[in-house]
């Protein structure tokens, strides 16, 4: 969860600001946008090309548009997503395929999705940026957040630090995927997490 403070000082300055939410999944995100879109416009980005095959990366990009078109937001939520290419990902994750779910493959992962989600926040002009990942149980929140960190810094923007799992929020989201109806995959979508 983000810092309450942090929220506060962003909120009061006077004009709505807005945010770029990297996005893993429907279910994660259904949580995290129920949270933040109080205080932010959010841009949602579907960049996983961890994601495979390429059915299950469609059908979790289709869960968020359901999502979007379920739900309503005190501000405005839109949705990007990239093409489909697992090229970028197999790139940075090669070295380290045999490595177990946690290891340097997805350090690797995250610092490419959240690279690219700075370098989209920046030019959609978002302020901020953050990413679902963090809710999910098996992520590292202080790695993510580092690595949050390094991205803003390269591309001039804030990145919001969260632990979303904290104060009930992994289970928050499975409330909402329950009554939203959505897809809840059982595994991050790289073929080499072993969780199926």
């Amino acid at each position: 969860m983000p810092n309450p403070r942090q929220l506060d000082g962003i909120a009061s300055s006077g004009e709505t600001p807005r945010l770029l939410l990297h996005c893993c999944c429907a279910p994660c995100a259904s949580y995290v946008i129920e949270l933040l879109t109080p205080v932010f416009i959010i841009s949602i980005l579907f960049y996983n090309p961890n994601i495979m095959p390429r059915d299950e990366y469609d059908k979790r990009l289709a869960e968020i548009s359901k999502l979007l078109s379920q739900a309503s937001y005190p501000n405005c939520v839109d949705l990007l997503h990239s093409d489909y290419d697992i090229a970028d990902f197999e790139a940075v994750a090669m070295p380290f395929w045999d490595e177990p779910e946690g290891g340097r493959r997805c350090k690797a992962c995250f610092e490419l999705r959240l690279l690219e989600a700075a370098k989209r926040a920046k030019a959609e002009g978002c302020g901020h940026f953050t990413t679902t990942l963090s809710v999910g149980p098996r992520k590292d929140a202080v790695l993510l957040g580092e690595i949050g960190t390094r991205a803003a810094e390269a591309y001039g923007v804030s990145y919001l630090h969260s632990d979303f799992k904290k104060r009930g929020g992994c289970e928050r989201s499975v409330e909402l995927s329950k009554q939203y109806g959505l897809y809840r995959q059982s595994y991050c979508g790289c073929r080499h997490s072993g969780i199926r």
